[in-house]
């Protein structure tokens, strides 16, 4: 009855816009005083503050901070225009610019909403220009940059490895083959959208042009062999990556000379904003992890599924079901710290791989931010491009089924995400 109760509580300050954190802490501050009396809310402060301070999650700052980086020295523009170079030749080939730097721009950030900021601002209003319609231009940075939480880093895989207490580096290999099938399958899905409508390429391929955007973007091709080779490589942690990120990214625009310190300041600010963001909702789901884990609401969920089926098949299709529809309703670092210490025990028991059901999870998130009403990356494509969501979601209807195929993909066949994890790791 309690648990119904804190639910119901949770969901109506929900629907008037509490913010989830403090929806989050006032239940369960609520269902602890009512169980074991407001003597055991002595230590609320202590054990909010105590689950923040992982230090995996040093690392959520930092990626944003080497993302902010990028923008202020000139990296992000560089990558543009040595990947126009590149493929701008193809029917729609701005397009598929807009992919293939998203595919860049998501191993450096870590984060879908800074991905569709970044780059969106920059590739949007360029794309309208050439005649390429508003809902398409925001349906393509849309769904390229939801890229940014399956390829490593990924401040969404960061947070379900702290609530899964699983390995960081290994969901991190395991989102790599993923991320490439999802980039291929949406420039595919872009070619064909691009010769139905007879969109335009961005000149011919020229030798001169792509040699001379690659040796200026040269410097900038070693964030990422940097970064993820120093992580892959064993030679330092994820958060330790994270540091080196921002150190990378640092030097990189001194070699430039063309630090915007306005525009970094203002990114700072917005970064450092989003990271409390995050740590408030982990500080706060520390609290209901605790009373619902007291409760054995995490086990008594998993007897009930396994009562009606033992089957993993059948276990990560209801996963898969129940994650999407949460999608629709949470940001994905919501759902991530709410729902993850609640089915943990049912993967453990159903004997699902937690690197390869952090993917799965992770890949679900991706969808649900391109899915409204919430749609976080999804309205910001929408904002930049002056779009109306709803046509915008219709447009993007096709590249969403890129990434429920990868989702569907990556569930049954565990080999497409795993069969790194084992070479490097098992």
């Amino acid at each position: 009855m309690i648990i119904a109760l804190m639910f119901i509580a949770l969901v109506i300050m929900v629907s008037i816009n509490v913010p989830i954190a403090i929806a989050l802490a006032l239940a369960a501050v609520v269902g602890i005083a009512i169980t074991d009396g407001l003597g055991a809310l002595v230590t609320v402060g202590l054990d909010m503050y105590g689950g923040a301070r992982s230090f995996s999650l040093i690392a959520i700052p930092m990626f944003v901070l080497a993302g902010a980086i990028m923008n202020a020295t000139g990296i992000t523009r560089r990558l543009i225009a040595f990947v126009s170079a590149l493929i701008g030749f193809v029917r729609g080939g701005l397009s598929m610019v807009t992919i293939g730097v998203s595919l860049f721009f998501a191993e450096i950030s870590g984060s879908a909403v800074a991905d569709v900021a970044a780059i969106g601002s920059v590739l949007i209003p360029e794309m309208k220009k050439r005649g390429y319609g508003g809902p398409f231009a925001a349906a393509v940075t849309s769904s390229s940059a939801s890229l940014a939480i399956i390829i490593p880093p990924s401040i969404p895989m960061i947070l379900y490895a702290v609530s899964a207490g699983t390995s960081v580096e290994e969901l991190f290999v395991a989102g790599i083959v993923p991320g490439l099938i999802g980039a291929a399958g949406l420039m595919g899905v872009a070619y064909f959208l691009a010769r139905r409508y007879n969109l335009p390429t961005e000149g011919r391929f020229e030798f001169a042009r792509l040699g001379a955007t690659f040796k200026d973007a040269l410097p900038c091709f070693a964030l990422p062999v940097i970064i993820l080779g120093g992580i892959f490589g064993g030679f330092v942690t994820a958060t330790e990556g994270a540091g080196l990120a921002v150190l990378a990214a640092i030097v990189v625009g001194l070699w430039y000379r063309e630090i915007n310190w306005r525009g970094l300041k203002q990114a700072m600010l917005e970064g450092g904003m989003q990271t409390a963001v995050v740590m408030l909702l982990v500080a706060a789901s520390v609290l209901m992890g605790g009373y619902l884990t007291a409760a054995r609401i995490p086990q008594q969920l998993a007897a009930a599924i396994l009562d009606i089926t033992t089957q993993t098949f059948l276990i990560l299709l209801i996963l898969n079901v129940f994650f999407l529809i949460i999608g629709f309703f949470l940001h994905s670092a919501a759902a991530i710290i709410l729902v993850i210490p609640i089915v943990v025990p049912l993967i453990t028991q159903a004997g699902i791989d937690p690197v390869h059901f952090g993917l799965v999870v992770t890949l679900n998130l991706a969808i649900g931010q391109q899915t409204p009403p919430v749609a976080s990356v999804l309205i910001t494509a929408c904002s930049i491009a002056k779009a109306n969501i709803w046509e915008v979601s219709k447009v993007n209807l096709p590249f969403v089924g890129v990434l429920l195929v990868v989702l569907l993909m990556c569930t049954y066949v565990p080999a497409i995400p795993m069969f790194l994890v084992e070479f490097f790791y098992r």
